[in-house]
């Protein structure tokens, strides 16, 4: 079936496996608790300047109706409904949702947590005014489908960001023997670097789904510091994009 078009069965295995460590700092998703900060500097810095929003305020995106695709733990899903906003988190692997449920909950936070796949949200006819897809199109089995039905799920006038990971003998090096092998911060296979996507091919691809990429930065990793910035010039391993759908 069309909503289904898109998973990948054995990626799903992985994340189902590691479900419920999303909330351990030290655990398996260790390196999203490092780089989260960052995510939510790029994130909100985005939606702030495209919706006219003043980050300042108590609730600056209440009013905008977002979705959290792949959404594992809710480690993006509570800081933005935190900010406001009307969270849908949605993920294919059933056992991170109520992980994400019950720690929502534990926070005092409203988020509609579903088991579900961006084809099937489309094929309802829901409808965003921001989409997060964060580290989610080096998973799928056909990213061009699937960043398709993510046009779909956004309104005229909406935004995207969509980060992943640069395909070259330096992100094999950093994300899956440095990563997986070396410091061991995430199990090994969790990445398979011919899956990885170069910033052209996925504005190409976002640019073929109908979308309008306005930006690309880099999530660089700085070994001395111990931590994660943003960069414009840096795209050789993590990178994010966003991209809106024309008015």
């Amino acid at each position: 079936m069309a909503q289904t078009s898109t998973i990948d069965a054995g990626e799903i295995e992985k994340f189902q496996a590691m479900a419920a460590e999303w909330w351990d700092p030290k655990g398996k998703f260790k390196p999203l608790h490092m780089l989260n900060p960052c995510r939510l500097d790029y994130i909100t810095s985005q939606i702030a300047g495209e919706f006219g929003r003043d980050l300042s305020d108590p609730a600056p995106f209440k009013g905008l109706r977002l979705l959290d695709i792949g959404c594992g733990g809710g480690l993006l899903s509570e800081p933005m409904a935190r900010l406001g906003a009307d969270v849908v988190g949605a993920d294919a692997a059933e056992r991170n949702i109520p992980v994400a449920q019950v720690h929502a909950e534990e926070q005092g936070l409203n988020i509609d947590y579903r088991v579900t796949t961006a084809e099937a949200l489309a094929e309802a006819g829901e409808k965003f005014d921001a989409v997060l897809n964060m580290e989610v199109v080096e998973h799928v089995a056909d990213p061009q489908a699937y960043l398709d039905a993510c046009h779909a799920l956004l309104k005229p006038g909406g935004l995207m960001c969509c980060s992943t990971i640069n395909r070259n003998p330096k992100s094999y090096a950093v994300a899956i023997l440095g990563a997986e092998y070396v410091m061991r911060w995430l199990p090994k296979g969790t990445h398979e670097w011919s899956k990885f996507i170069t910033p052209d091919e996925l504005c190409t691809m976002l640019e073929k789904a109908g979308l309008d990429p306005v930006d690309r930065t880099g999530f660089v990793f700085n070994p001395v510091a111990w931590s994660w910035s943003l960069s414009d010039r840096d795209l050789s391993v993590n990178y994010v994009t966003t991209s809106l759908r024309p008015a």
